[in-house]
């Protein structure tokens, strides 16, 4: 077995070097390695592709599709948004409230399920608030690694040394057993987080060249629309009231073009797009736009029975799930060139309000119905997205030049939010209750998502991230390979040898290192497997309490921190965070020594001796 153990450590030497260089990429690697270890007969071709029919693997593409999910229905978006309205302007603030929400979850549940829900928002809020989402992703997967030295259901390591020590005749932990040393670990998390944001923020960022999109925001700023923009509440006397907007004629007669209706309900606000047969009603708060900022002061809204409502930020990013705005052109072909704005009838003909025309690079400003198209003009046209993508079907007339970035955010099944959340419950409730295994309670979550249709098939193959799959597909077999070839057993031998007689509290760092170690090549479970009989003899040699060392083997095979291959965790997010193998390296092992630090002075004293 020897020299088959040194063709596969070396071969271990030899991947890790290229994730360093980062080339080739790494789930090509990866599968290089997969097919080495099965040609050189170390492992049966089976043994090498079990991979494929991991439960870990199959879990982690069905949490692709459950976050997918949540996209789609607009819940990821609006979680977002919940954590941006709490954080303001604060990165700080954010970072906090977001490693202790995944903390928190990830609990009670799967920390790769929660990690995966969280992508989407992360890199909805980075986009939002121009955040590198380097700054963000490695925070997330700490705190989803952080959450399983929580309690003792959050991850199956626990669950491993709890059942070792029943086994081998001692007490278990209970359900907060780890808590304690947890909670430290997260606060110190959070405070390393916020003191290594400087690292972060020149992690990846292989896409720097890449010109910024175009948001909301500037198509705003660059028809002057935030100058013109006003809420206007209808009151119950306005002479407005019961009457549809065709009738009123606010735009020619008052330059008041109203674009929608915010329309209160029993248990929440609706959204109307303003067509022609729009029916005004008493308490509704008009989003509309001035031809003068100055009609206000002329005493339009008292004689209109219109109520001014503070409006803190644009109402186009307010609202900027369901209302839209797009630049459109008119192509050579186009016979619109010569008739009115009023001519063209977008509202009542395409559901849109034009609410800016630029001539020669210049905004127009006033009342703009009556204005007649050139060629050269270019418009700005508001309302729903869904008929805004219609526009652009219609090339012959329109030519839509760009929509800005928040369209990536448009929830295309944003009615079935509750559909979807139902879905995302009854997977949590099965995995905390231990009912079915986590990857069969992550599948119904799947199938409760396409059954109440917030998704299809198509979107579903599309959700999910193939390369992050192979590359654990591919390093999987190196557990099977390490065990078959006396590696794991050495090392375990060289411990106990080596650290026998030595003081407890030694013992406990060095086996903090080793499970450690070990975890950045297989996986935390199967690492937990294979340490916590070794913890539980090394106490029993001393003549101790074993419980602080199997505690201290579990918080070792969570603290994942130092590779983007030692967790699924780290896996799912070098993606999104455009990570290289060195920024884990770099951020990740001073963490994991001062975890290591935590555990060897919390632990003793929580479990003595």
């Amino acid at each position: 077995m020897i020299p088959q153990l040194i063709w596969v450590l070396g071969l271990l030497l030899v991947v890790v070097t290229l994730f360093v260089r980062n080339r080739p990429r790494m789930d090509a690697v990866a599968l290089l390695a997969l097919v080495a270890l099965a040609l050189s007969g170390v492992l049966s071709t089976e043994q090498a592709l079990a991979g494929f029919s991991d439960p870990s693997v199959v879990l982690i593409a069905a949490l692709f599709i459950i976050g997918d999910g949540l996209v789609r229905t607009g819940i990821a978006y609006r979680l977002g948004d919940a954590l941006v309205a709490r954080a303001g302007s604060s990165e700080t603030r954010l970072l906090v409230l977001l490693m202790l929400s995944v903390a928190g979850l990830g609990s009670v549940m799967s920390s790769t399920g929660v990690v995966a829900i969280f992508i989407p928002v992360v890199l909805g809020v980075a986009a939002r608030l121009k955040i590198p989402p380097a700054r963000l992703m490695m925070p997330l997967a700490f705190a989803g690694l952080i959450s399983g030295m929580l309690t003792l259901v959050a991850t199956p390591p626990n669950m491993v040394v709890h059942s070792e020590l029943r086994r081998a005749g001692f007490d278990g932990f209970g359900f907060f057993g780890p808590t304690p040393v947890g909670l430290a670990v997260l606060v110190l998390g959070v405070l390393y987080m916020l003191a290594a944001s400087r690292w972060l923020g020149r992690a990846g960022g292989d896409d720097t060249t890449t010109a910024p999109r175009l948001t909301l925001a500037d198509l705003a700023g660059a028809y002057h629309l935030s100058e013109r923009e006003r809420r206007l509440r209808v009151r119950a006397d306005s002479p407005l009231a019961r009457q549809a907007l065709n009738e009123l004629e606010l735009r020619r007669e008052y330059g008041i073009n109203v674009i929608a209706v915010e329309r209160q309900r029993k248990f929440r606000t609706l959204l109307l797009m303003a067509t022609g047969n729009t029916q005004l009603e008493p308490g509704d708060v008009l989003l509309v736009d001035l031809a003068s900022p100055a009609i206000g002061l002329l005493g339009a809204y008292q004689a209109l029975g219109l109520e001014p409502m503070p409006l803190n930020a644009s109402y186009y990013s307010l609202h900027a799930h369901q209302l839209g705005l797009a630049e459109v052109a008119l192509p050579p072909e186009s016979e619109l060139p010569g008739k009115t704005i009023q001519e063209l009838g977008f509202r009542s003909r395409h559901r849109l309000n034009v609410v800016g025309l630029r001539r020669h690079g210049r905004p127009l400003d006033g009342v703009l119905v009556d204005e007649k198209l050139k060629g050269s003009d270019t418009l700005l046209v508001a309302g729903e997205w869904k008929d805004i993508h219609r526009l652009q079907a219609q090339g012959r007339d329109f030519l839509v030049l760009s929509l800005p970035a928040e369209v990536d955010e448009v929830a295309p099944t944003a009615h079935k939010a509750p559909h979807a959340l139902l879905s995302l419950a009854v997977m949590v409730i099965l995995m905390v209750s231990g009912l079915v295994p986590n990857v069969m309670a992550a599948l119904v979550g799947c199938l409760l998502m396409g059954a109440f249709r917030c998704i299809d098939l198509d979107s579903a193959y599309r959700a999910i991230h193939w390369p992050t799959l192979i590359l654990i597909v591919g390093m999987l077999p190196f557990a099977h390979a390490l065990q078959q070839t006396g590696g794991i057993d050495l090392a375990v031998q060289g411990l106990v040898a080596l650290l026998g007689d030595a003081a407890p509290r030694l013992v406990i760092a060095a086996l903090f290192v080793l499970t450690a170690v070990i975890g950045l090549f297989i996986s935390n479970t199967a690492t937990a497997v294979l340490m916590a009989p070794v913890a539980i003899a090394t106490a029993q040699q001393l003549g101790v309490s074993p419980q602080p060392f199997a505690m201290t083997v579990a918080l070792a095979a969570s603290a994942a921190f130092m590779t983007p291959i030692s967790s699924p965790v780290n896996t799912l997010v070098l993606g999104p965070g455009q990570y290289r193998f060195g920024d884990f390296v770099r951020v990740g092992v001073p963490f994991t020594l001062l975890v290591m630090a935590v555990t060897v002075l919390l632990v003793p004293w929580l479990l003595p001796f």
